[in-house]
């Protein structure tokens, strides 16, 4: 989702009003396809496949004027032609998460996460062996070479400021992030 210039927003925990529809969406999806679960997974597929088919052909929408989805939906004009490589032009380098979850640095393997995997991320060093890793505009944490280990931030998709809301979903810039920026705000300053 990031990667296609999606914001990660999250509710407050144990907040689940916040998100009525959606978790309206998931308590009906969970009735009719989960109770009684299906005997195997072809069978249980088999109800996933009609609970859509029923969500989207048949079944009226308060919030599309009792309309169905399959009455309203048109597919875009655009061919989508992918995604663009992302770039950290704010980085020292640009590296390539491997298939079990991580980047070398320096002879160094360092674990970042498998929901990674073949991604290419940016990292830069901002103190002696410390290096900021980030993926697309969000920071993820710091690498402390010495120790081979990823510190990660406490939130990185957590709400921004105003002064980076502005631009911090704008895929046109991958890799200026929130802390490639500072450095550049102090520089100004």
């Amino acid at each position: 989702m990031v990667a296609f210039g999606i914001a990660i927003e999250r509710i407050r925990p144990g907040h689940p009003q916040q998100n009525g529809r959606h978790e309206r969406m998931h308590l009906t999806l969970k009735q009719q396809t989960t109770r009684p679960a299906a005997a195997n997974f072809l069978q249980q597929q088999a109800k996933f496949d009609a609970f859509q088919d029923e969500f989207n052909n048949e079944r009226p929408h308060e919030a599309l004027g009792m309309k169905c989805p399959r009455e309203l939906y048109t597919p875009s004009p655009r061919p989508y032609i992918g995604l663009p490589e992302p770039s950290y032009p704010f980085h020292d380098r640009t590296a390539l998460v491997t298939s079990c979850g991580r980047i070398c640095l320096h002879r160094k393997k360092i674990n970042l996460s498998k929901s990674l995997a073949g991604q290419a991320v940016g990292i830069r060093e901002v103190d002696n062996g410390i290096w900021l890793v980030s993926f697309m505009t969000y920071d993820l944490g710091y690498i402390d070479l010495e120790e081979r280990t990823l510190q990660p931030l406490e939130n990185p998709f957590g709400a921004r400021d105003a002064s980076t809301a502005g631009h911090s979903n704008n895929i046109e810039t991958p890799g200026e992030t929130e802390a490639s920026n500072a450095g550049e705000q102090l520089a100004e300053g």
